[in-house]
């Protein structure tokens, strides 16, 4: 039998467990699927970086529901705690083209 105190710890470690399955599930990567494939690169024109602490993030093509639009590159600063930027890109499997996001490491 479970006294008041024990009783109320247990429901609130279960809340918790609810909340962090939840908020873990709601970040899940939604994959979209695209029967053709991008274009080719545009050939972009990289201009002088800002600083030394800059990271040239290369253009991309992004899916829009309809169609590929063009994101043109930019100047990123590097994030202290990361060395190098991973370039996003488009794969391919049986169920299409899907874009695979950049990322710092």
């Amino acid at each position: 039998m479970l006294n008041h105190y024990t009783a109320g710890r247990f429901v609130t470690l279960v809340f918790g467990m609810v909340l962090t399955l939840t908020s873990c599930a709601t970040r899940e990567r939604t994959v979209v699927y695209v029967r053709t494939p991008p274009p080719p690169p545009v050939a972009e024109t990289v201009v002088v970086s800002p600083g030394p602490e800059y990271v040239w993030l290369a253009g991309y093509y992004s899916w829009n529901g309809a169609e590929y639009t063009w994101v043109p590159g930019s100047w990123q600063p590097r994030p202290p705690d990361r060395r190098e930027w991973v370039p996003g890109r488009w794969e391919r499997n049986r169920q299409g083209w899907f874009w695979i996001e950049g990322h710092w490491r």
